[in-house]
């Protein structure tokens, strides 16, 4: 790193400074460190201009104290608004853009210190970072997404590599899709993930069929499994040919729906009132810790006598256990947040409605998504423990009648089934948070360039 004053802050307040000022968060330690080295620290008197309109966009800026100003140039060619960059604050993304495009003016309005870093490198070290090349590719392209490199910004107008509003083409989401499976391949999960499944069919057919080990004897083989599930004609009249097969699915995933959406839907704002209502918590939340602990099966006889119907009782049960894991994880979420946030939002102005919804919502999201997660895993644990008893259709129904009726290969692959579903039902909740909290990370990254 150059040395621009005697004075230089040292290599990890440099990183520390980078860190917090790019928007690539789970950069390893080599990779930050490598970006320290490679900072060029420079200081601005006032006054002092950084760069001139028309200059090489070649480089990105993060300002360590000062402030500057950038006079972007209007269609018309004269200035339009400035921005102002103050400490913490990073500017000269079309750097990253690898198009040769050109500035505008940037000024110091105060005495400042910049770190400088090449663009080049920054792209060169971001592609080469194994763990986290790709997220940090996906916020570099909504930086620049979000910019536009438009004249109100950076980029200088009527220059041939950059014409008027040009913007950096955002890759489709088929193609960010492709490139995730092509990384995903690439990395040792799936090799890991089939090992682990070879581990427990291996140990399922060698147990049961081969060594034919005590208690295991009994137990329908994996070949046995296999041969029913995939039959045109299976011996018990359930597989992937049969349409009961898919009634019984389709029948759990409704009822699955429904007491998931009615979880989610008052769980979540149950918890959020808990954990920002002190009022509403010292009225609820004792009722709510005595209900909780009480298992679902021990709520079966009151549902089936309050609720007309098979289906309601099921839904019920499955919706209590679900709504109890939301609610508990939502208010946790909400408690995690620093006080320090709603008190600088009350002393910038904002009203107590306006900290709930800017604040405290987004703070709490996190634990949200965790609570959503264990909620949809709980919801068939109750789903299946209901159809057992009440059902009349479903996958624990199928479950129950088939080890009454001693169809062993049937009650195997209903239990796989609910495996499978559930885990694509998980799959789905956990990227739809994966997606929330992604565009939150990039807003929250993106926030200060405005």
């Amino acid at each position: 790193m150059a040395d621009g004053s005697p004075e230089s802050p040292g290599v990890d307040a440099v990183r520390h400074c980078i860190e917090a000022a790019l928007p690539f968060k789970a950069l390893t330690g080599g990779t930050l460190d490598a970006l320290a080295q490679a900072a060029e620290c420079i200081d601005l008197f006032a006054g002092e201009v950084l760069y001139e309109a028309g200059s090489a966009a070649d480089c990105l800026y993060i300002v360590e104290f000062g402030v500057l100003r950038l006079e972007p140039i209007a269609k018309t060619g004269h200035p339009a608004a400035s921005a102002v960059m103050r400490p913490g604050q990073a500017f000269g993304w079309i750097a990253l853009a690898e198009q040769g495009l050109r500035r505008n003016r940037a000024v110091a309005v105060t005495p400042a210190r910049l770190l400088r870093l090449c663009g080049s490198l920054i792209l060169n070290l971001v592609r080469a970072d194994p763990a986290v090349g790709r997220m940090s590719l996906e916020d570099l392209r909504a930086v620049l997404q979000a910019i536009q490199l438009s004249p109100g910004r950076d980029a200088v107008p009527g220059h041939a590599a950059s014409p008027v509003g040009s913007v950096v083409k955002k890759p489709a989401a088929i193609e960010i899709g492709l490139f995730r499976v092509a990384q995903w391949f690439r990395s040792p999960a799936p090799y890991m993930m089939l090992l682990g499944y070879a581990l427990l069919l291996g140990f399922w057919y060698l147990s049961v069929q081969v060594l034919k080990l005590p208690r295991f004897a009994q137990m329908p083989g994996l070949t046995a499994v296999l041969h029913e599930w995939f039959s045109k004609n299976p011996t018990y009249g359930v597989s992937i040919y049969t349409p009961v097969y898919y009634q019984h699915i389709l029948v759990s995933l409704r009822r699955i729906g429904i007491a998931f959406a009615l979880a989610t839907g008052l769980g979540v704002p149950v918890g959020l009132m808990l954990g920002w209502s002190r009022v509403f918590k010292d009225y609820v939340f004792p009722l709510f810790e005595m209900l909780r602990p009480i298992p679902i099966l021990a709520w079966v006889p009151l549902a089936i006598i309050m609720l007309p119907g098979s289906e309601l009782p099921i839904i019920y049960l499955t919706f209590l256990a679900s709504f109890f894991a939301t609610a508990l994880n939502t208010m946790l979420g909400v408690r995690s947040i620093d006080a320090s946030y709603a008190l600088a939002a009350e002393c910038l102005g904002a009203s107590r409605w306006q900290i709930f919804l800017h604040v405290v919502v987004p703070g709490a999201l996190p634990f949200i998504f965790t609570g959503l997660q264990i909620s949809v895993g709980v919801a068939w644990f109750s789903l299946v423990a209901a159809e057992m008893i009440s059902g009349q259709f479903g996958l624990g129904y199928l479950i129950n009648t088939s080890y009454t009726t001693v169809e062993y290969p049937t009650l195997v692959i209903a239990m796989f089934t609910l495996g499978i579903v559930g885990y694509l039902s998980s799959s789905l909740v956990r990227l739809a948070g994966m997606w929330l909290m992604s565009w939150r990370t990039r807003h929250l990254a993106l926030g200060e360039l405005r």
